[in-house]
């Protein structure tokens, strides 16, 4: 098996892409071409798992499990779990590696809310998907398509947000700019980021909008509440002529953004998706923190930095060279970052705290495994801080963190 921190360099990459490949660090890349490429069992172990706290205190995790979604619970933080639910009655095709990850959340009712990406038969294309479990009810609701447009076409690394406001924001690449102009013979770079909202507790959504042409094709996306509750987004970018650097908007109650500014300037120029999305945070100054990979000074690394207008404060490097897929949150002043990190033997679970606003850090350990992994979660229960991290081996495990 390909370990999760090494680059996979897809058999269908050109020869120049493979030869800026093998001279990167070991870290996931993937082309256009390949990015949404159905993976090998020999190769990717479908570990995806969505986890949070719900309302109740309970830990919530949801994975695949054949053509199904299923939700188990855990009353003690993930010493016992409860027998798995079903998410989808009638099977369907779910993706579930790499950054195609489910994604929960609870409205304002308490309600969890489930959505993940269903693959469509044409290749890379597939639909957004969501399922609503009512407050004491024993089976959930049957799963709805969260856009409105029906072609089979691009949908796909969605994230959903619940505002305090009642308002439940889902957001995804999307393609149909990208096939519009395709059929004009007019250029187009990337993919595009849309959004749509739900205003009756994720029964139903609103037409979708768009919030920014020229995303990245594959790399998952980030959505985190403001001071206010309301959602900002931040994503993979592809910015003229070709470069992989990231973009920030807050969105409008329509999902709309206010505006899109440049979030990070490492200026990584390359015509391939690395399949290798941010995580955001925002402190209660309004301060947003951030965790993103690129490659900078020709070295790919995973970074930490506080994202400003046009500007990034404190960029520093987050583990070694071979960091992945790290995740932050943050509860009682404490900011916590958790990655995963092959070590030539091992994949390992690492964190770093700061108690400063991100201006100094301590680095830990939390776990290993010499198995495959998924990638870990930054989680907050009761104002304590913790890492979910689902291992193939050891299966789901959730860490305080100090």
């Amino acid at each position: 098996m390909i370990k999760s921190a090494l680059i996979e360099i897809r058999s269908v990459l050109g020869a120049s892409l493979v030869a800026v490949a093998m001279a990167l660090p070991p870290h996931t890349f993937a082309h256009d071409a390949a990015m949404h490429a159905a993976p090998t069992k020999a190769t990717r172990a479908e570990l995806a798992t969505a986890a949070a706290f719900g309302p109740d205190g309970q830990l919530y995790a949801v994975s695949k499990n054949g053509g199904h979604l299923q939700l188990i619970r855990s009353h003690d933080d993930g010493n016992h779990w409860s027998a798995p639910l079903r998410v989808n009655a009638q099977p369907e095709p779910i993706a579930a590696d790499g950054d195609s990850q489910p994604r929960i959340a609870f409205n304002r009712d308490g309600d969890l809310l489930v959505s993940w990406t269903k693959p469509l038969p044409r290749p890379y294309t597939g639909e957004i998907r969501l399922a609503r479990l009512p407050v004491g009810a024993a089976a959930f609701d049957a799963p709805i398509t969260v856009h409105h447009d029906r072609a089979e076409i691009t949908h796909r690394f969605q994230n959903i947000l619940a505002g305090p406001d009642g308002r439940i924001t889902a957001v995804w690449i999307d393609k149909r700019d990208q096939e519009a102009a395709k059929a004009k013979r007019e250029p187009y770079r990337g993919a595009a980021i849309y959004a749509a909202v739900s205003t009756d507790g994720g029964r139903s959504f609103a037409p979708e909008v768009r919030v920014a042409d020229h995303s990245c094709e594959c790399c998952r996306i980030a959505l985190a509440a403001d001071r206010d509750g309301a959602p900002i987004a931040l994503w993979r970018h592809v910015f003229a002529p070709d470069e992989r650097d990231h973009a920030i908007a807050r969105l409008k109650p329509d999902g709309s953004p206010e505006r899109v500014d440049r979030a990070t300037f490492d200026r990584w120029r390359v015509d391939a998706c690395p399949h290798h999305g941010p995580a955001l945070a925002v402190d209660e100054a309004g301060t947003r923190h951030a965790t993103w990979f690129n490659v900078k000074d020709d070295e790919g690394r995973v970074f930490y930095g506080r994202i400003g207008v046009n500007t990034v404060e404190g960029q520093i490097p987050v583990g070694g060279p071979r960091a992945a897929h790290a995740d932050i949150a943050i509860a009682g002043g404490v900011l916590a970052i958790v990655w995963k990190e092959f070590d030539g033997e091992q994949n390992r679970l690492r964190g770093m705290r700061s108690t400063d606003g991100g201006r100094s850090f301590e680095t830990f350990e939390i776990a290993a495994t010499a198995g495959a992994a998924d990638q870990p979660r930054a989680l907050v229960k009761g104002g304590k801080l913790y890492a979910f991290w689902r291992q193939a081996n050891e299966g789901f495990r959730l860490y305080p963190l100090p």
